[in-house]
């Protein structure tokens, strides 16, 4: 068999990148946890002159939930864990992107300050609740701070940025539901009770005996969570 020579290297690091993070979601998870079996659909977007790739889950009508992720992850990673078909399950719109030079979306140089808030209005999604995982936060705040009128509610999961946004947010509108790991050597729990008093509205969820990525050693905790979370939320 003749392997082309035209696949790039860059192409070939997200290749490898997606399969370490294949291993690293399969360790973290532990046996017998339950899949949800909704379909999935995998498509790209073009999106500030590059293809953005994404999934989604659920019916269209449904209140979008947009899924970020971490360092280490990709959108795939909420598929693997099931996140895609529980929220689809419940009747909500499901969209994980893979953000710009991570899984299969090619890399670009984003500004933080607008990214999200343009990607929303190029989906057409509405106001979404917006998850957003560890190194995600360097866009997610950004969102909340400067356009809290662009989302209905937003999970942080232990985010980057809470020194530097907590005392900019001043009891933002935004419901929040701040997910934590007991044991988050990375980023201590603590920082949860200060981000939540940033908001006028904010429930602390700290998950037992769970790492950084908590949501990968407690899914179903976070998944019940996330789900009465959701349920709270106005129209």
């Amino acid at each position: 068999m003749r392997i082309s020579s035209s696949i790039d290297r860059a192409t070939l690091r997200r290749a490898v990148f997606a399969v370490a993070a294949t291993v690293s979601l399969a360790i973290y998870l532990w046996p017998g946890v339950s899949i949800a079996a909704s379909e999935v659909s995998d498509t790209t977007v073009e999106f500030q002159g590059h293809k953005l790739h994404l999934l989604t889950a659920g019916p269209s009508k449904g209140r979008a939930v947009l899924l970020l992720h971490g360092a280490k992850f990709d959108a795939s990673t909420w598929q693997q864990l099931g996140t895609l078909g529980v929220l689809a399950d419940a009747g909500y719109r499901a969209l994980a992107i893979d953000l710009p030079g991570s899984g299969t979306s090619p890399g670009w140089k984003l500004n933080p300050k607008t990214f999200l808030a343009e990607l929303i209005g190029a989906l057409e999604i509405g106001r979404p609740v917006v998850i957003s995982p560890s190194r995600s936060g360097n866009v997610s705040f950004p969102l909340i701070l400067d356009h809290p009128e662009r989302v209905s509610g937003w999970v942080p999961i232990a985010p980057v940025g809470v020194k530097e946004y907590a005392g900019k947010l001043k009891e933002s509108p935004v419901p929040a539901l701040i997910v934590w790991g007991e044991r988050d050597q990375l980023f201590p729990p603590a920082l949860a009770k200060t981000l939540a008093a940033s908001f006028k509205t904010a429930e602390i969820v700290i998950l037992p005996d769970a790492k950084h990525p908590a949501y990968l050693d407690q899914p179903k905790s976070f998944h019940a969570a996330l789900l009465k979370f959701l349920a709270g939320l106005g129209d």
